[in-house]
């Protein structure tokens, strides 16, 4: 009885047992991967958060700016013809 027992015993974890493991976490890090609808409302609302941010940092330094003409802006504007790499690795030296 046991001689036949332990073979079946193995044979089953092999090819149902093992598959049935590496299918389920396969599944389990496919669905992780993916953003719920939670996550992009999430990422939808910061991105708003962010532009919302960005405007009143724009209206403080165009303010400051009116007051002392001789303060110049820490922020690199990515649209100016001025930007380049080399100005971000050294304005975060600076810090």
């Amino acid at each position: 009885m046991e001689d036949t027992l332990i073979p079946v015993l193995v044979v089953g974890m092999l090819f149902i047992g093992l598959p049935w493991l590496i299918l389920h976490y396969v599944t389990r890090w496919k669905t992780a991967a993916t953003l719920t609808n939670d996550d992009e409302r999430m990422l939808g609302d910061m991105n708003e958060l962010a532009r919302r941010l960005e405007d009143r940092l724009d209206t403080v330094e165009r303010l400051v700016a009116q007051e002392n003409p001789e303060w110049q802006p820490r922020r690199i504007d990515h649209e100016t013809k001025d930007f380049d790499p080399e100005n971000v690795r050294r304005l975060e030296r600076n810090r």
